[in-house]
Protein backbone atom coordinates (compact mmCIF):
# COMPACT_ATOMS: atom_id res chain seq x y z
CA UNK A 1 0.00 0.00 0.00
CA UNK A 2 2.92 2.37 0.79
CA UNK A 3 4.94 1.58 -2.32
CA UNK A 4 5.69 4.39 -4.80
CA UNK A 5 3.66 4.85 -7.95
CA UNK A 6 6.67 4.17 -10.23
CA UNK A 7 7.49 0.91 -8.46
CA UNK A 8 3.87 -0.16 -8.68
CA UNK A 9 3.78 0.51 -12.42
CA UNK A 10 7.01 -1.45 -12.92
CA UNK A 11 5.67 -4.38 -10.86
CA UNK A 12 2.39 -4.49 -12.78
CA UNK A 13 4.19 -4.31 -16.12
CA UNK A 14 6.54 -7.12 -15.09
CA UNK A 15 3.65 -9.33 -14.02
CA UNK A 16 1.80 -8.60 -17.23
CA UNK A 17 4.93 -9.38 -19.27
CA UNK A 18 5.51 -12.67 -17.43
CA UNK A 19 1.88 -13.72 -17.80
CA UNK A 20 1.77 -12.93 -21.52
CA UNK A 21 5.10 -14.65 -22.09
CA UNK A 22 3.95 -17.69 -20.14
CA UNK A 23 0.90 -18.14 -22.39
CA UNK A 24 2.57 -17.25 -25.67
CA UNK A 25 5.51 -19.64 -25.32
CA UNK A 26 3.37 -22.76 -24.90
CA UNK A 27 -0.20 -23.59 -24.02
CA UNK A 28 0.97 -26.63 -22.11
CA UNK A 29 3.64 -24.84 -20.14
CA UNK A 30 4.09 -25.43 -16.44
CA UNK A 31 3.21 -21.78 -15.87
CA UNK A 32 -0.42 -23.01 -15.44
CA UNK A 33 -0.15 -25.57 -12.61
CA UNK A 34 -3.70 -24.94 -11.44
CA UNK A 35 -5.12 -26.53 -14.58
CA UNK A 36 -4.50 -30.06 -13.31
CA UNK A 37 -7.20 -31.69 -11.16
CA UNK A 38 -6.49 -34.50 -8.74
CA UNK A 39 -8.69 -37.59 -8.62
CA UNK A 40 -9.92 -36.41 -5.21
CA UNK A 41 -11.04 -33.07 -6.67
CA UNK A 42 -12.83 -34.79 -9.54
CA UNK A 43 -14.62 -37.13 -7.14
CA UNK A 44 -15.66 -34.25 -4.88
CA UNK A 45 -16.96 -32.37 -7.91
CA UNK A 46 -18.84 -35.44 -9.17
CA UNK A 47 -20.45 -36.09 -5.79
CA UNK A 48 -21.99 -32.63 -5.99
CA UNK A 49 -24.19 -33.83 -8.87
CA UNK A 50 -25.80 -36.63 -6.86
CA UNK A 51 -28.47 -34.58 -4.96
CA UNK A 52 -30.17 -33.45 -8.17
CA UNK A 53 -30.57 -37.02 -9.45
CA UNK A 54 -31.45 -38.58 -6.07
CA UNK A 55 -34.25 -36.12 -5.31
CA UNK A 56 -35.38 -36.06 -8.95
CA UNK A 57 -35.84 -39.83 -9.07
CA UNK A 58 -37.64 -39.96 -5.73
CA UNK A 59 -40.04 -37.21 -6.81
CA UNK A 60 -40.48 -38.56 -10.33
CA UNK A 61 -41.42 -42.08 -9.31
CA UNK A 62 -43.17 -41.57 -5.97
CA UNK A 63 -44.67 -38.07 -5.66
CA UNK A 64 -47.79 -38.84 -7.67
CA UNK A 65 -48.72 -41.99 -5.74
CA UNK A 66 -47.79 -40.21 -2.48
CA UNK A 67 -50.14 -37.30 -3.13
CA UNK A 68 -52.98 -39.63 -4.11
CA UNK A 69 -52.72 -42.52 -1.66
CA UNK A 70 -50.81 -41.11 1.32
CA UNK A 71 -51.64 -37.40 1.45
CA UNK A 72 -55.16 -38.34 0.22
CA UNK A 73 -55.47 -35.47 -2.23
CA UNK A 74 -58.08 -35.41 -4.95
CA UNK A 75 -56.48 -36.31 -8.34
CA UNK A 76 -57.53 -32.92 -9.75
CA UNK A 77 -55.56 -31.03 -7.08
CA UNK A 78 -52.64 -33.46 -7.37
CA UNK A 79 -52.48 -32.72 -11.10
CA UNK A 80 -52.35 -28.98 -10.38
CA UNK A 81 -49.47 -29.44 -7.91
CA UNK A 82 -47.48 -31.62 -10.32
CA UNK A 83 -48.00 -29.36 -13.32
CA UNK A 84 -47.41 -26.02 -11.58
CA UNK A 85 -44.37 -27.38 -9.72
CA UNK A 86 -42.67 -28.63 -12.89
CA UNK A 87 -43.64 -25.56 -14.93
CA UNK A 88 -42.28 -23.30 -12.18
CA UNK A 89 -39.09 -25.36 -12.13
CA UNK A 90 -38.72 -24.80 -15.87
CA UNK A 91 -39.09 -21.02 -15.50
CA UNK A 92 -36.56 -20.79 -12.67
CA UNK A 93 -33.71 -22.28 -14.74
CA UNK A 94 -33.11 -19.32 -17.10
CA UNK A 95 -34.00 -16.90 -14.28
CA UNK A 96 -31.41 -18.28 -11.88
CA UNK A 97 -28.90 -18.54 -14.72
CA UNK A 98 -29.48 -14.84 -15.41
CA UNK A 99 -28.86 -13.96 -11.74
CA UNK A 100 -25.83 -16.23 -11.35
CA UNK A 101 -24.15 -14.67 -14.40
CA UNK A 102 -24.40 -11.28 -12.68
CA UNK A 103 -23.15 -12.42 -9.28
CA UNK A 104 -19.98 -10.76 -7.95
CA UNK A 105 -16.85 -12.74 -7.24
CA UNK A 106 -16.30 -13.61 -3.54
CA UNK A 107 -13.44 -15.27 -1.70
CA UNK A 108 -15.34 -18.55 -2.08
CA UNK A 109 -15.93 -17.95 -5.79
CA UNK A 110 -19.01 -16.95 -7.77
CA UNK A 111 -20.83 -20.32 -7.87
CA UNK A 112 -20.02 -21.75 -4.45
CA UNK A 113 -22.01 -19.21 -2.40
CA UNK A 114 -25.16 -20.12 -4.34
CA UNK A 115 -24.57 -23.82 -3.65
CA UNK A 116 -23.79 -23.32 0.04
CA UNK A 117 -26.62 -20.91 0.83
CA UNK A 118 -29.35 -22.80 -1.04
CA UNK A 119 -28.60 -26.23 0.48
CA UNK A 120 -30.05 -25.85 4.03
CA UNK A 121 -33.27 -24.26 2.77
CA UNK A 122 -33.59 -26.85 -0.02
CA UNK A 123 -33.38 -29.83 2.33
CA UNK A 124 -35.98 -28.31 4.69
CA UNK A 125 -38.41 -27.77 1.81
CA UNK A 126 -37.74 -31.28 0.44
CA UNK A 127 -38.49 -32.82 3.84
CA UNK A 128 -41.73 -30.85 4.18
CA UNK A 129 -42.92 -32.10 0.78
CA UNK A 130 -43.13 -35.59 2.32
CA UNK A 131 -44.86 -34.41 5.51
CA UNK A 132 -48.65 -34.60 5.74
CA UNK A 133 -49.84 -31.47 7.62
CA UNK A 134 -52.62 -31.96 10.20
CA UNK A 135 -55.01 -29.80 8.18
CA UNK A 136 -57.48 -30.71 5.46
CA UNK A 137 -58.25 -27.38 3.80
CA UNK A 138 -54.70 -26.14 3.32
CA UNK A 139 -53.01 -29.30 2.02
CA UNK A 140 -53.00 -28.20 -1.60
CA UNK A 141 -51.38 -24.86 -0.75
CA UNK A 142 -48.88 -26.65 1.52
CA UNK A 143 -47.63 -29.05 -1.14
CA UNK A 144 -47.73 -26.48 -3.93
CA UNK A 145 -45.74 -23.99 -1.84
CA UNK A 146 -43.00 -26.35 -0.69
CA UNK A 147 -42.77 -28.16 -4.02
CA UNK A 148 -42.22 -24.86 -5.86
CA UNK A 149 -39.83 -23.60 -3.17
CA UNK A 150 -37.78 -26.78 -3.36
CA UNK A 151 -37.62 -26.63 -7.15
CA UNK A 152 -36.41 -23.02 -6.93
CA UNK A 153 -33.78 -23.77 -4.30
CA UNK A 154 -32.60 -26.87 -6.11
CA UNK A 155 -32.20 -24.77 -9.25
CA UNK A 156 -30.09 -22.34 -7.19
CA UNK A 157 -27.89 -25.36 -6.44
CA UNK A 158 -27.82 -27.13 -9.79
CA UNK A 159 -27.42 -24.22 -12.23
CA UNK A 160 -24.27 -22.89 -10.50
CA UNK A 161 -23.04 -26.47 -10.11
CA UNK A 162 -23.43 -27.11 -13.84
CA UNK A 163 -21.63 -23.85 -14.64
CA UNK A 164 -18.88 -24.74 -12.16
CA UNK A 165 -17.42 -27.06 -14.80
CA UNK A 166 -15.94 -24.02 -16.52
CA UNK A 167 -14.27 -22.83 -13.30
CA UNK A 168 -12.67 -25.95 -11.84
CA UNK A 169 -9.83 -26.03 -14.38
CA UNK A 170 -8.45 -24.04 -17.27
CA UNK A 171 -7.73 -27.22 -19.27
CA UNK A 172 -10.46 -28.73 -21.44
CA UNK A 173 -9.09 -32.24 -20.93
CA UNK A 174 -9.47 -31.94 -17.16
CA UNK A 175 -12.99 -30.56 -17.52
CA UNK A 176 -13.98 -33.48 -19.74
CA UNK A 177 -12.53 -35.94 -17.25
CA UNK A 178 -14.39 -34.30 -14.35
CA UNK A 179 -17.61 -34.41 -16.40
CA UNK A 180 -17.14 -38.15 -16.95
CA UNK A 181 -16.83 -38.62 -13.17
CA UNK A 182 -19.93 -36.51 -12.71
CA UNK A 183 -22.06 -38.52 -15.16
CA UNK A 184 -21.06 -41.75 -13.42
CA UNK A 185 -22.06 -40.44 -9.99
CA UNK A 186 -25.31 -38.93 -11.32
CA UNK A 187 -26.37 -42.25 -12.83
CA UNK A 188 -25.61 -43.95 -9.50
CA UNK A 189 -27.68 -41.20 -7.87
CA UNK A 190 -30.77 -42.34 -9.78
CA UNK A 191 -30.31 -45.83 -8.33
CA UNK A 192 -29.74 -44.46 -4.83
CA UNK A 193 -32.82 -42.25 -4.99
CA UNK A 194 -35.06 -45.03 -6.27
CA UNK A 195 -33.58 -47.56 -3.85
CA UNK A 196 -33.77 -45.48 -0.67
CA UNK A 197 -37.25 -44.14 -1.29
CA UNK A 198 -38.64 -47.42 -2.60
CA UNK A 199 -37.15 -49.81 -0.09
CA UNK A 200 -38.00 -47.74 3.00
CA UNK A 201 -41.53 -46.99 1.82
CA UNK A 202 -41.97 -50.60 0.71
CA UNK A 203 -41.53 -51.77 4.29
CA UNK A 204 -44.69 -49.88 5.29
CA UNK A 205 -47.12 -50.15 2.40
CA UNK A 206 -50.36 -48.32 3.12
CA UNK A 207 -53.34 -50.61 3.65
CA UNK A 208 -55.87 -50.35 0.87
CA UNK A 209 -59.61 -49.89 1.32
CA UNK A 210 -61.92 -52.55 -0.17
CA UNK A 211 -64.49 -50.99 -2.48
CA UNK A 212 -67.60 -52.18 -4.32
CA UNK A 213 -68.23 -55.31 -6.33
CA UNK A 214 -68.21 -53.43 -9.62
CA UNK A 215 -64.41 -53.50 -9.73
CA UNK A 216 -62.44 -56.08 -11.68
CA UNK A 217 -61.91 -59.33 -9.87
CA UNK A 218 -58.21 -59.76 -10.56
CA UNK A 219 -57.23 -56.52 -8.87
CA UNK A 220 -59.62 -57.27 -6.00
CA UNK A 221 -57.84 -60.54 -5.24
CA UNK A 222 -54.52 -58.74 -4.99
CA UNK A 223 -56.08 -56.06 -2.82
CA UNK A 224 -57.49 -58.62 -0.40
CA UNK A 225 -54.08 -60.30 -0.18
CA UNK A 226 -52.54 -57.00 0.85
CA UNK A 227 -55.10 -56.49 3.60
CA UNK A 228 -54.69 -60.00 4.93
CA UNK A 229 -50.88 -60.09 4.82
CA UNK A 230 -50.30 -56.65 6.38
CA UNK A 231 -53.18 -55.83 8.74
CA UNK A 232 -50.84 -54.28 11.29
CA UNK A 233 -49.59 -51.42 9.08
CA UNK A 234 -51.54 -48.18 9.33
CA UNK A 235 -51.58 -45.13 7.11
CA UNK A 236 -49.61 -43.26 9.78
CA UNK A 237 -46.86 -45.89 9.48
CA UNK A 238 -46.69 -45.29 5.73
CA UNK A 239 -46.52 -41.53 6.24
CA UNK A 240 -43.71 -42.00 8.75
CA UNK A 241 -41.84 -44.22 6.26
CA UNK A 242 -41.98 -41.46 3.65
CA UNK A 243 -40.61 -38.99 6.20
CA UNK A 244 -37.77 -41.36 7.17
CA UNK A 245 -36.87 -41.82 3.49
CA UNK A 246 -36.89 -38.07 2.92
CA UNK A 247 -34.74 -37.57 6.04
CA UNK A 248 -32.13 -40.01 4.73
CA UNK A 249 -32.11 -38.28 1.32
CA UNK A 250 -31.80 -34.87 3.00
CA UNK A 251 -28.77 -36.10 4.96
CA UNK A 252 -27.15 -37.35 1.73
CA UNK A 253 -27.95 -34.00 0.06
CA UNK A 254 -26.15 -32.08 2.82
CA UNK A 255 -23.14 -34.44 2.83
CA UNK A 256 -22.77 -34.12 -0.94
CA UNK A 257 -22.95 -30.32 -0.74
CA UNK A 258 -20.31 -30.22 2.03
CA UNK A 259 -18.05 -32.55 0.02
CA UNK A 260 -18.38 -30.32 -3.03
CA UNK A 261 -17.78 -27.10 -1.09
CA UNK A 262 -14.74 -28.41 0.79
CA UNK A 263 -13.20 -30.54 -1.95
CA UNK A 264 -13.41 -28.25 -4.99
CA UNK A 265 -11.70 -24.90 -5.42
CA UNK A 266 -13.38 -22.56 -7.85
CA UNK A 267 -10.93 -20.71 -10.09
CA UNK A 268 -11.53 -17.15 -11.16
CA UNK A 269 -12.25 -16.69 -14.84
CA UNK A 270 -9.19 -15.03 -16.35
CA UNK A 271 -10.76 -14.41 -19.75
CA UNK A 272 -10.84 -10.77 -20.76
CA UNK A 273 -13.44 -11.37 -23.47
CA UNK A 274 -17.01 -11.40 -22.27
CA UNK A 275 -20.16 -11.56 -24.34
CA UNK A 276 -23.17 -9.44 -23.46
CA UNK A 277 -25.82 -11.64 -21.76
CA UNK A 278 -29.04 -12.07 -23.72
CA UNK A 279 -32.57 -11.62 -22.47
CA UNK A 280 -34.94 -14.57 -22.19
CA UNK A 281 -36.77 -13.83 -25.45
CA UNK A 282 -33.56 -13.02 -27.33
CA UNK A 283 -32.30 -16.44 -26.26
CA UNK A 284 -35.45 -18.14 -27.56
CA UNK A 285 -35.07 -16.42 -30.94
CA UNK A 286 -31.43 -17.40 -31.15
CA UNK A 287 -31.82 -21.10 -30.31
CA UNK A 288 -35.12 -21.80 -32.04
CA UNK A 289 -33.90 -19.98 -35.14
CA UNK A 290 -31.22 -22.64 -35.46
CA UNK A 291 -32.73 -25.47 -37.55
CA UNK A 292 -30.71 -28.45 -36.22
CA UNK A 293 -31.25 -27.34 -32.61
CA UNK A 294 -35.00 -26.88 -33.09
CA UNK A 295 -35.33 -30.36 -34.65
CA UNK A 296 -33.20 -31.95 -31.95
CA UNK A 297 -35.16 -30.33 -29.13
CA UNK A 298 -38.55 -31.12 -30.67
CA UNK A 299 -37.54 -34.72 -31.30
CA UNK A 300 -36.31 -35.24 -27.75
CA UNK A 301 -39.30 -33.30 -26.43
CA UNK A 302 -41.66 -36.00 -27.70
CA UNK A 303 -39.45 -38.95 -26.75
CA UNK A 304 -38.82 -37.43 -23.29
CA UNK A 305 -42.56 -36.95 -22.84
CA UNK A 306 -43.00 -40.65 -23.59
CA UNK A 307 -40.52 -41.74 -20.91
CA UNK A 308 -41.86 -39.18 -18.43
CA UNK A 309 -45.36 -40.60 -18.82
CA UNK A 310 -43.95 -44.06 -18.19
CA UNK A 311 -41.94 -42.89 -15.18
CA UNK A 312 -44.75 -40.90 -13.58
CA UNK A 313 -47.44 -43.59 -13.88
CA UNK A 314 -45.46 -46.82 -13.60
CA UNK A 315 -45.84 -47.10 -9.81
CA UNK A 316 -49.65 -46.81 -10.07
CA UNK A 317 -49.66 -49.23 -13.00
CA UNK A 318 -47.72 -51.82 -10.95
CA UNK A 319 -49.96 -51.38 -7.92
CA UNK A 320 -53.39 -51.45 -9.54
CA UNK A 321 -53.26 -52.81 -13.08
CA UNK A 322 -50.66 -55.52 -12.44
CA UNK A 323 -51.58 -55.98 -8.79
CA UNK A 324 -48.01 -55.90 -7.45
CA UNK A 325 -48.69 -53.54 -4.58
CA UNK A 326 -45.94 -55.10 -2.44
CA UNK A 327 -43.36 -55.30 -5.22
CA UNK A 328 -43.58 -52.04 -7.18
CA UNK A 329 -40.56 -50.50 -5.41
CA UNK A 330 -38.42 -53.48 -6.43
CA UNK A 331 -39.64 -53.24 -10.02
CA UNK A 332 -38.64 -49.57 -10.13
CA UNK A 333 -35.22 -50.43 -8.71
CA UNK A 334 -34.69 -53.00 -11.48
CA UNK A 335 -35.51 -50.31 -14.07
CA UNK A 336 -32.89 -47.91 -12.73
CA UNK A 337 -30.25 -50.61 -12.17
CA UNK A 338 -30.70 -51.71 -15.76
CA UNK A 339 -30.32 -48.11 -16.96
CA UNK A 340 -27.13 -47.70 -14.92
CA UNK A 341 -25.53 -50.91 -16.17
CA UNK A 342 -26.29 -50.28 -19.84
CA UNK A 343 -25.07 -46.68 -20.18
CA UNK A 344 -21.54 -47.91 -21.11
CA UNK A 345 -23.13 -50.07 -23.81
CA UNK A 346 -24.92 -47.08 -25.35
CA UNK A 347 -21.73 -45.03 -25.15
CA UNK A 348 -19.99 -47.73 -27.18
CA UNK A 349 -22.96 -48.06 -29.54
CA UNK A 350 -23.16 -44.37 -30.46
CA UNK A 351 -19.39 -44.30 -30.97
CA UNK A 352 -19.50 -47.36 -33.20
CA UNK A 353 -22.70 -46.77 -35.20
CA UNK A 354 -23.38 -43.05 -34.80
CA UNK A 355 -25.64 -40.98 -32.58
CA UNK A 356 -28.59 -40.75 -34.94
CA UNK A 357 -28.68 -44.54 -35.31
CA UNK A 358 -28.48 -44.87 -31.53
CA UNK A 359 -31.56 -42.65 -31.19
CA UNK A 360 -33.66 -44.89 -33.43
CA UNK A 361 -32.43 -48.16 -31.91
CA UNK A 362 -32.55 -46.94 -28.30
CA UNK A 363 -36.03 -45.43 -28.35
CA UNK A 364 -37.72 -48.12 -30.46
CA UNK A 365 -36.29 -51.00 -28.40
CA UNK A 366 -38.71 -50.26 -25.57
CA UNK A 367 -41.86 -50.32 -27.73
CA UNK A 368 -42.33 -54.13 -27.97
CA UNK A 369 -42.01 -54.41 -24.20
CA UNK A 370 -44.55 -51.61 -23.64
CA UNK A 371 -47.03 -53.52 -25.77
CA UNK A 372 -46.25 -56.84 -24.06
CA UNK A 373 -46.66 -55.28 -20.63
CA UNK A 374 -50.33 -54.40 -21.18
CA UNK A 375 -51.37 -57.38 -23.31
CA UNK A 376 -50.00 -60.30 -21.30
CA UNK A 377 -51.62 -61.52 -18.12
CA UNK A 378 -50.09 -60.21 -14.90
CA UNK A 379 -46.91 -62.11 -14.05
CA UNK A 380 -44.22 -60.91 -11.66
CA UNK A 381 -41.25 -62.54 -13.43
CA UNK A 382 -42.36 -61.21 -16.82
CA UNK A 383 -42.73 -57.77 -15.25
CA UNK A 384 -39.15 -57.86 -13.97
CA UNK A 385 -37.89 -58.87 -17.43
CA UNK A 386 -39.88 -56.08 -19.09
CA UNK A 387 -38.63 -53.59 -16.48
CA UNK A 388 -35.03 -54.53 -17.20
CA UNK A 389 -35.61 -54.08 -20.94
CA UNK A 390 -37.29 -50.70 -20.31
CA UNK A 391 -34.24 -49.62 -18.30
CA UNK A 392 -32.00 -50.34 -21.29
CA UNK A 393 -34.01 -47.90 -23.39
CA UNK A 394 -34.19 -45.35 -20.57
CA UNK A 395 -30.38 -45.37 -20.45
CA UNK A 396 -30.32 -44.31 -24.11
CA UNK A 397 -32.86 -41.57 -23.42
CA UNK A 398 -30.72 -40.36 -20.50
CA UNK A 399 -27.43 -40.29 -22.40
CA UNK A 400 -28.22 -39.30 -25.99
CA UNK A 401 -29.57 -35.72 -25.53
CA UNK A 402 -26.46 -34.63 -23.63
CA UNK A 403 -24.27 -36.38 -26.19
CA UNK A 404 -25.96 -34.72 -29.20
CA UNK A 405 -26.35 -31.17 -27.87
CA UNK A 406 -22.62 -30.38 -28.28
CA UNK A 407 -22.92 -31.34 -31.96
CA UNK A 408 -25.66 -28.75 -32.44
CA UNK A 409 -23.61 -26.10 -30.63
CA UNK A 410 -20.60 -26.92 -32.81
CA UNK A 411 -22.76 -26.59 -35.93
CA UNK A 412 -23.97 -23.19 -34.71
CA UNK A 413 -20.38 -22.06 -34.15
CA UNK A 414 -19.43 -23.11 -37.67
CA UNK A 415 -22.41 -21.29 -39.17
CA UNK A 416 -21.94 -18.22 -36.95
CA UNK A 417 -18.19 -17.77 -36.32
CA UNK A 418 -18.70 -14.18 -35.17
CA UNK A 419 -21.33 -15.09 -32.57
CA UNK A 420 -19.67 -17.16 -29.85
CA UNK A 421 -20.14 -17.88 -26.16
CA UNK A 422 -23.80 -18.92 -26.27
CA UNK A 423 -23.37 -22.53 -25.10
CA UNK A 424 -25.24 -21.92 -21.86
CA UNK A 425 -28.28 -20.64 -23.76
CA UNK A 426 -28.58 -23.83 -25.80
CA UNK A 427 -28.31 -26.04 -22.72
CA UNK A 428 -30.57 -23.98 -20.45
CA UNK A 429 -33.38 -23.79 -23.00
CA UNK A 430 -33.22 -27.53 -23.62
CA UNK A 431 -33.66 -28.04 -19.87
CA UNK A 432 -36.45 -25.45 -19.86
CA UNK A 433 -38.42 -27.23 -22.61
CA UNK A 434 -37.99 -30.71 -21.13
CA UNK A 435 -39.00 -29.61 -17.62
CA UNK A 436 -42.04 -27.80 -18.93
CA UNK A 437 -43.00 -30.90 -20.92
CA UNK A 438 -42.56 -32.97 -17.77
CA UNK A 439 -45.04 -30.75 -15.94
CA UNK A 440 -47.55 -31.07 -18.78
CA UNK A 441 -47.22 -34.87 -18.88
CA UNK A 442 -47.65 -35.29 -15.11
CA UNK A 443 -50.53 -32.84 -14.94
CA UNK A 444 -52.45 -34.36 -17.84
CA UNK A 445 -51.89 -37.95 -16.69
CA UNK A 446 -53.07 -37.26 -13.13
CA UNK A 447 -56.04 -35.27 -14.41
CA UNK A 448 -57.00 -38.13 -16.73
CA UNK A 449 -57.03 -40.49 -13.73
CA UNK A 450 -59.44 -38.10 -12.03
CA UNK A 451 -61.78 -38.17 -15.02
CA UNK A 452 -61.54 -41.97 -15.07
CA UNK A 453 -62.79 -42.14 -11.48
CA UNK A 454 -59.61 -42.94 -9.52
CA UNK A 455 -60.40 -44.19 -5.99
CA UNK A 456 -57.90 -42.97 -3.39
CA UNK A 457 -56.33 -45.90 -1.48
CA UNK A 458 -58.73 -48.32 -3.10
CA UNK A 459 -57.72 -51.97 -3.19
CA UNK A 460 -59.13 -51.98 -6.69
CA UNK A 461 -59.90 -49.32 -9.28
CA UNK A 462 -62.70 -48.92 -11.82
CA UNK A 463 -62.14 -50.49 -15.23
CA UNK A 464 -61.79 -47.00 -16.70
CA UNK A 465 -58.76 -46.32 -14.47
CA UNK A 466 -57.23 -49.63 -15.53
CA UNK A 467 -57.61 -48.67 -19.19
CA UNK A 468 -56.28 -45.15 -18.53
CA UNK A 469 -53.14 -46.50 -16.85
CA UNK A 470 -52.52 -48.86 -19.77
CA UNK A 471 -52.82 -45.94 -22.18
CA UNK A 472 -50.47 -43.78 -20.08
CA UNK A 473 -47.69 -46.40 -19.88
CA UNK A 474 -48.07 -47.95 -23.33
CA UNK A 475 -50.22 -46.43 -26.08
CA UNK A 476 -49.48 -42.75 -25.36
CA UNK A 477 -45.68 -43.20 -24.98
CA UNK A 478 -45.50 -45.27 -28.18
CA UNK A 479 -47.43 -42.58 -30.08
CA UNK A 480 -45.09 -39.86 -28.75
CA UNK A 481 -41.98 -41.91 -29.61
CA UNK A 482 -43.20 -42.33 -33.19
CA UNK A 483 -43.71 -38.56 -33.55
CA UNK A 484 -40.25 -37.92 -32.12
CA UNK A 485 -38.62 -40.38 -34.52
CA UNK A 486 -40.39 -38.78 -37.50
CA UNK A 487 -38.84 -35.46 -36.47
CA UNK A 488 -35.43 -37.11 -36.10
CA UNK A 489 -35.62 -38.31 -39.72
CA UNK A 490 -35.19 -34.65 -40.73
CA UNK A 491 -32.33 -34.03 -38.23
CA UNK A 492 -29.44 -32.94 -40.51
CA UNK A 493 -26.35 -33.69 -38.40
CA UNK A 494 -25.13 -37.19 -39.20
CA UNK A 495 -21.65 -38.60 -38.56
CA UNK A 496 -20.26 -37.16 -41.80
CA UNK A 497 -21.59 -33.69 -40.98
CA UNK A 498 -20.33 -33.96 -37.40
CA UNK A 499 -16.79 -34.84 -38.48
CA UNK A 500 -16.82 -32.00 -41.03
CA UNK A 501 -17.88 -29.52 -38.32
CA UNK A 502 -15.10 -30.73 -36.02
CA UNK A 503 -12.50 -30.15 -38.73
CA UNK A 504 -13.85 -26.67 -39.47
CA UNK A 505 -13.89 -25.79 -35.76
CA UNK A 506 -10.28 -26.87 -35.36
CA UNK A 507 -9.30 -24.60 -38.23
CA UNK A 508 -11.34 -21.75 -36.73
CA UNK A 509 -9.75 -22.30 -33.31
CA UNK A 510 -6.28 -22.39 -34.84
CA UNK A 511 -6.91 -19.06 -36.56
CA UNK A 512 -8.22 -17.55 -33.33
CA UNK A 513 -5.17 -18.73 -31.38
CA UNK A 514 -2.87 -17.30 -34.01
CA UNK A 515 -4.66 -13.95 -33.72
CA UNK A 516 -4.35 -14.12 -29.93
CA UNK A 517 -0.63 -14.85 -30.15
CA UNK A 518 -0.15 -11.95 -32.54
CA UNK A 519 -2.09 -9.71 -30.17
CA UNK A 520 -0.06 -10.92 -27.17
CA UNK A 521 3.19 -10.30 -29.02
CA UNK A 522 2.12 -6.73 -29.78
CA UNK A 523 1.11 -6.29 -26.14
CA UNK A 524 4.49 -7.56 -24.90
CA UNK A 525 6.32 -5.17 -27.19
CA UNK A 526 4.15 -2.31 -25.92
CA UNK A 527 4.80 -3.27 -22.27
CA UNK A 528 8.56 -3.41 -22.88
CA UNK A 529 8.53 0.05 -24.39
CA UNK A 530 6.55 1.35 -21.37
CA UNK A 531 8.93 -0.26 -18.88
Amino acid sequence: MARGEGEGQYSNASLLHQSAECESVSKISKCEPKGHLSVCSKLCYAIGGAPYQITGCALGFFLQIYLLDVALLDPFYASIILFVGRAWDAITDPTVGFLVSRSPWTRFGRMMPWIALSTPFAVVCYFLIWYVPPIDQGKVIWYLLFYCLFQTLQTCFHVPYSALTMFISSEQKERDSATAYRMTVEVLGTVIGTGIQGQIVGLATAPCIPVGEDLNSTSQVFGLEVNISQPQISLDDTRQAYMIASGVICAIYVLCAITLFCGVKEQKDSSSVRTEPMSFFQGIRLVMGNGPYAKLVMGFLFTSLAFMLLEGNFALFCCYTLGFRDHFQNVLLVVMLSATLTIPFWQWFLTRFGKKTAVFVGTTSVMPFMITMVLLESNLIVTYVISFAAGVSIAAAFLLPWSMLPDVVDDFKVQNPSSQGHEAIFYSFYVFFTKFASGVSLGISTLSLDFAGYVTRGCTQPAEVDITLKVLVSAAPIFLIIIGLIIFVTYPINEKKRQSNRKLLKELLRDQRQNELDSETDSIETDRSVV
